[in-house]
């Protein structure tokens, strides 16, 4: 009969978060709370001064606090619902589906941004740049703010944490759509060159698509449990096939959460060991949080010694 203090040694939750997920909730919080004070001063000098770079980046910062409060979000539901037994492998790609969600989001605003550029080429209006050129530089001042907050956690963290990630893009683009207006704002008050204004909101759509792109394509090869790294499979291959007369018959690694890796290995041996010991063959391999060994014992009739 077992004991269920004893099983209690074998048994582990499915909580896989990040280092440092608390900090990057309260961070992205306080984003959100600078991103949409700035996006109604801009949407409102934007539509007082006729400037469209401005009026297209106040409406852009207007998509990311959207997208902003729904990554605040999925760090709250990712918290509170980690140890709900509903979700099998953790809550770990809520991060992952709310960067996709957000990339989509970044993508529409985008060709909607092209769409009113196009208009205001065709049919221009009158800008009052100085003001404009105001409101501009708050803005920038904002997004710089956010995105120093933002990539606070260091480089690893935020290459991992799509959820972070796609908080950190939406700012990046508000940044890049804030300096496109000004170098519009300031030709035109200069220059005179009023169709640098919608010119610049073009500029400015097609480079947030081209980010938006690569988002998504990070994003879904996660919520597809595409291989997480092949290089990382090979290794974990030739360590357990270096092993004995062991042959890996079927090998999953795919990412559950952030920074943090499942692994199934289907593994054919002459020499059937207990998992503990195909556990100590991958010491080493970081990320591995969640490893299921599937051992098939065979005779030289079934599987004959390897050359």
């Amino acid at each position: 009969m077992h004991h269920d203090a004893a099983l209690e040694q074998f048994t582990h939750d499915h909580r896989f978060a990040a280092d440092g997920e608390a900090r990057s909730e309260q961070r992205t919080l306080w984003v959100v709370a600078l991103t949409a004070v700035t996006m109604i001063a801009e949407i409102l000098g934007g539509w007082w001064t006729g400037s469209m770079a401005l009026l297209a980046d106040g409406w852009h910062m207007g998509s990311h606090v959207a997208a902003l409060g729904l990554a605040a979000f999925a760090y709250r539901f990712a918290r509170t619902h980690a140890h709900d037994r509903r979700f099998s492998m953790g809550t770990g790609k809520v991060g992952s589906l709310t960067g996709f969600s957000s990339a989509l989001l970044l993508g529409v605003i985008a060709l909607l941004m092209i769409w009113e550029s196009a208009d205001r080429l065709a049919d221009p209006v009158a800008i009052d740049y100085s003001a404009a050129i105001v409101v501009t530089l708050i803005g920038l001042a904002v997004n710089v703010a956010s995105a120093f907050m933002l990539s606070s956690g260091g480089h690893h963290h935020h290459h991992h944490d799509h959820n972070l990630r796609a908080a950190y893009i939406h700012v990046l683009t508000d940044a890049l759509t804030s300096v496109l207006a000004l170098v519009a704002l300031t030709g035109g008050l200069m220059l005179g060159l009023d169709w640098l204004d919608p010119l610049m909101g073009i500029v400015g759509a097609v480079v947030i698509l081209w980010w938006a792109r690569g988002l998504l394509r990070e994003c879904a090869r996660v919520l597809l449990d595409m291989e997480a790294d092949p290089a990382r499979a090979e290794t974990i291959r030739k360590r357990i096939e270096a092993d004995a007369d062991n042959r890996v018959v079927d090998l999953h690694l795919w990412q559950v959460g952030t920074g943090h890796l499942a692994l199934i290995v289907s593994l054919a041996t002459h020499n059937p060991r207990p998992p503990q010991h195909y556990r100590a063959l991958l010491r080493g391999i970081g990320k591995l949080s969640h490893c299921t060994f599937e051992v098939i014992p065979c005779d030289d009739a079934r599987c004959p010694p390897a050359d």
